[in-house]
């Protein structure tokens, strides 16, 4: 996701920014058609690259990160990942089966800031790693608690469901962004999203849905079907409210951990501010 100066964050505000990250989001699947049917993902690699798929069962594929990933992603209890969790399978599950990877509710998070990432690897000693914490531990210390609705689901075209949020009180996206680059000077210094954007992946698709072929001959087929999918889990949890208030420095020893329940180390740091921003 492209990154945004500071003054167009000014002219516009978080919200109505995010706003329209989401609507391309939402034009990916329409605009690129559904890529992880032939394998595709956002990242480097191949579905198959990331998992195997053998009688009906999906086993995610861990390879060391080296040097490992180091994340601050803001995390979302388990209290609010199961329900959310649970109406993505409801829809979902009937159509796909197996064929699908359900994120794990203890680990759903959204991210803010890489102190080293898989494209940009910076290396670091133990020391500098605990350094790296405490200066993040210190920075959460003067967030707010965020409150957060759901904005809406989408699909993207390599399959991901993104639970995209909007930010109704707290500190905003932006500006934790923003102290955690101060207080990471040693960070890549192009990050991987958008500095106002805030979604949590929830799910990945692997394979074609589970329904007669005549009815999906053309691959437009496809794409109303995966859009009327979504539709219905809207339906479900649009507008699903939910409070954030901790902050995890996370580093990853395999690649995609958190995605893929790999090797991992989580320092967890909550929120010292108890008001709103």
């Amino acid at each position: 996701m492209a990154s945004q100066s500071s003054s167009s964050v000014s002219d516009v505000s978080f919200s109505e920014q995010r706003s329209k990250l989401y609507d391309n989001l939402a034009r990916d699947l329409q605009e690129k058609g559904p890529a992880f049917l032939s394998g595709a993902t956002s990242q480097s690699l191949t579905l198959s690259d990331i998992f195997t798929l053998k009688d009906g069962v999906v086993t995610p594929i861990l390879k060391p990160a080296n040097p490992p990933v180091r994340a601050n992603v803001l995390h979302l209890g388990p209290e609010f990942a199961e329900r959310i969790s649970q109406a993505v399978r409801d829809i979902f599950l009937p159509y796909f089966d197996q064929a699908i990877w359900f994120q794990n509710t203890s680990f759903f998070h959204s991210s803010m800031f890489h102190a080293s990432s898989q494209t940009e690897p910076v290396p670091a000693t133990e020391n500098e790693v605990e350094a790296e914490a405490n200066a993040v531990k210190a920075v959460a210390e003067t967030f707010c608690p965020l409150k957060i609705v759901l904005d809406r689901v989408v699909l993207t075209s390599t399959g991901v469901l993104l639970g995209c949020w909007q930010v109704t009180s707290g500190t905003d996206p932006y500006v934790i962004r923003e102290k955690l680059r101060d207080a990471l000077p040693n960070a890549p210094k192009k990050q991987l999203y958008d500095p106002v954007i805030l979604y949590t992946s929830l799910a990945r698709l692997l394979a074609a849905p589970k329904i007669p072929s005549e009815e999906m001959h053309k691959s437009e087929d496809q794409v109303k079907f995966f859009y009327e999918l979504v539709g219905r889990l809207n339906k479900l949890i649009q507008g699903f409210q939910a409070v954030v208030s901790e902050l995890w420095y996370v580093e990853e020893f395999d690649v995609l951990a958190l995605a893929l329940n790999g090797r991992m180390n989580v320092r967890s740091f909550h929120f010292g501010c108890s008001g709103s921003n």
